[in-house]
């Protein structure tokens, strides 16, 4: 087993730009740190794909952060974290593997006053009941809503977060969760964090979890814990296995601007993702 280098990389990863919440997220936590970020859109939505093969995605991307120097790697998509996370754990131990699902789920039943709690989700994650079950592992006796929202990416991804159409279909979507007399809701896709706004307005009583901060707090501690933080600032570089100048273009909708930042292509070779090489990470 390699060793771990405190000035190396954090490896994260998402099927498309909504990962990038999470890695804003992180450089507000850990603003030394240098990230390598995996946006796999050759292959978004993965919503719509047997669970089988976003596991073979997930573990493939896990292996080549890895393989690339990564000290961590956050699973920031909600559904590989659903299908790949014990798996990854156990294929690359004792190195950290952090996924958002059980984190999200912890923060949720933390906050909880009622023990009613919603999930706002992709028909992916919906489908894999990963929620649901990490939420009952943790409190059986919680009472869960899932409800999947196809049409909540869309809308980010098209700059239209705070549109007529968006407070239209979180209307209808919370309202099965708002019936269960959920108090908390956890925002289960890393691009739902946009319609805040919309789903606070809609819903003002409820407690909305993003499970990025919850994750990241975890890297943060196991980091310091480690003795694995860095002392000095360093690049990131963020990569794509789609367009590159597409991605280039949308990532400032989701990050605040850096001037550290690379962008680059990654590829895949059947089942084994290549990886640009940046000497400043």
């Amino acid at each position: 087993m390699r060793g771990v280098e405190r000035d190396a990389p954090i490896g994260v990863f998402d099927s498309g730009v909504g990962g990038l919440t999470v890695v804003s997220r992180l450089f507000e936590t850990l603003p030394n740190e240098s990230i390598l970020y995996v946006a796999d859109q050759a292959h978004v939505p993965y919503g719509g794909r047997d669970l089988s093969e976003i596991r073979c995605f997930a573990l493939g991307i896990t292996s080549a952060l890895f393989a690339a120097g990564c000290k961590a790697v956050v699973m920031a998509c909600n559904i590989s974290s659903a299908v790949a996370m014990d798996a990854a754990e156990k294929e690359h131990a004792p190195l950290l593997v952090v996924g958002v699902i059980r984190y999200g789920a912890a923060r949720a039943t933390q906050k909880t006053r009622n023990r009613k709690i919603g999930v706002l989700t992709t028909e992916g994650t919906r489908n894999s009941g990963a929620y649901t079950q990490e939420l009952h592992r943790i409190d059986p006796l919680l009472e869960v809503t899932e409800v999947a929202c196809p049409q909540f990416v869309p809308l980010v991804e098209a700059g239209q977060s705070l549109s007529r159409e968006a407070f239209d279909v979180a209307e209808a979507y919370l309202a099965p969760i708002l019936r269960g007399e959920a108090d908390t809701v956890i925002l289960g896709c890393t691009h739902y964090p946009y319609l805040l706004s919309v789903l606070r307005e809609l819903a003002p009583t409820v407690q909305f979890i993003d499970p990025a901060e919850a994750t990241i707090e975890a890297v943060s501690l196991s980091l310091f814990q480690k003795d694995l933080l860095r002392d000095t600032p360093a690049s990131s570089l963020l990569t794509t296995t789609g367009d590159a100048e597409a991605f280039c273009q949308k990532a400032p909708l989701f990050l605040t601007s850096r001037e550290d930042l690379e962008f680059a292509s990654a590829t895949w070779n059947g089942e084994r993702l290549i990886l640009p090489f940046s000497s400043k990470v």
